[in-house]
């Protein structure tokens, strides 16, 4: 079978935490410190965190399946930001949050990501969002590049608690 791009189901959340743990240390800056890194991922990314994101409604996560095996995961939040510092910024209504976009370090640089965050343009798009944003952390400049290549414009600043840290993040929007 070949990799398809997929709606996780409840069956995947042990698998996305899995991939979590491997994806989101690569996202942090460099000084991140290994405890607060695994604060966030027994916090935020575990089996049961993924389960509860699986049964809301509002939350929608695209997995790149390649028989069986997840090599990438985005996590779409249909619903109104609740952050005033991103409330105060996107001119697209209504927005979906990519809140997440992570693929497997052995499928980097051969459009795994790109593909994944197209299917999951299109799909809030078909789902009635005038725009999609992001936070992605400042110094994560790779990242950077690939949100502006995929569409994304910086239209801001927040942000982000990771452990005991805070994290300075890029807000970035793409009118749909």
């Amino acid at each position: 079978m070949a990799e398809t791009i997929r709606t996780a189901t409840a069956h995947d959340a042990g698998k996305l935490a899995e991939l979590a743990a491997v994806t989101f240390p690569l996202a942090c800056p460099p000084g991140s410190s290994p405890a607060d890194i695994q604060a966030h991922l027994e916090k935020t990314l575990s089996e049961t965190s993924f389960s509860e994101y699986l049964a809301d409604p509002n939350i929608t996560i695209m997995v790149l399946d390649d028989d069986g095996q997840l090599n990438g995961y985005t996590m779409l939040i249909a619903k109104p930001t609740g952050d005033p510092d991103v409330a105060s910024v996107l001119s697209a209504l209504p927005s979906t949050e990519l809140s997440k976009c992570y693929v497997h370090p052995d499928h980097h640089g051969k459009g795994a990501a790109s593909r994944l965050i197209q299917a999951s343009l299109a799909l809030a798009t078909d789902k009635g969002a005038a725009g999609v944003w992001l936070g992605v952390n400042s110094e994560n400049a790779k990242a950077i590049r690939f949100y502006e290549k995929s569409g994304f414009q910086r239209v801001g600043t927040k942000s982000f608690k990771l452990g005991n840290t805070v994290e300075h993040d890029f807000v970035m929007e793409n009118r749909l």
